[in-house]
């Protein structure tokens, strides 16, 4: 694996490296309902959930890397992953503080897809 750290270096010493977006912006854009955010695996669960924008990298993983790969088409040369309130405070809001780590695993899982995904489109035809 490259030296990422010198990598990013070496491309800031030739230009300005563009940052995706915000993503909750792009989520809103789906307008999911609370089943779109439960998915099956929450379906039975007891608290509300909707507007749990972390929780979609478990129930929707697709939508989430869509959007990943959207930022990438766009330009972005560098994605964050959809981890803003995938801490054990703040998934306590909606009572799913244990699934602070595994959000963030899944997460850090659909943004490198994304960008192997983007990185093989763009240099596969060179």
């Amino acid at each position: 694996m490259p030296d990422t750290a010198a990598h990013i270096q070496a491309l800031l010493t030739r230009r300005i490296l563009i940052l995706d977006g915000a993503m909750g912006t792009m989520i809103q854009r789906y307008k999911f309902g609370e089943a779109q955010y439960r998915g099956s695996r929450f379906a039975g669960f007891k608290h509300d959930v909707k507007g749990n924008n972390e929780l979609l990298v478990l129930t929707q993983p697709q939508v989430i890397q869509e959007i990943h790969e959207q930022f990438l088409a766009a330009g972005a040369d560098i994605i964050e992953t959809n981890t803003f309130g995938a801490t054990r405070i703040a998934q306590a809001d909606y009572r799913m503080e244990e699934l602070a780590a595994e959000l963030n695993v899944a997460a850090a899982h659909l943004a490198r897809a994304a960008s192997t995904c983007s990185w093989s489109k763009r240099y596969s035809t060179r």
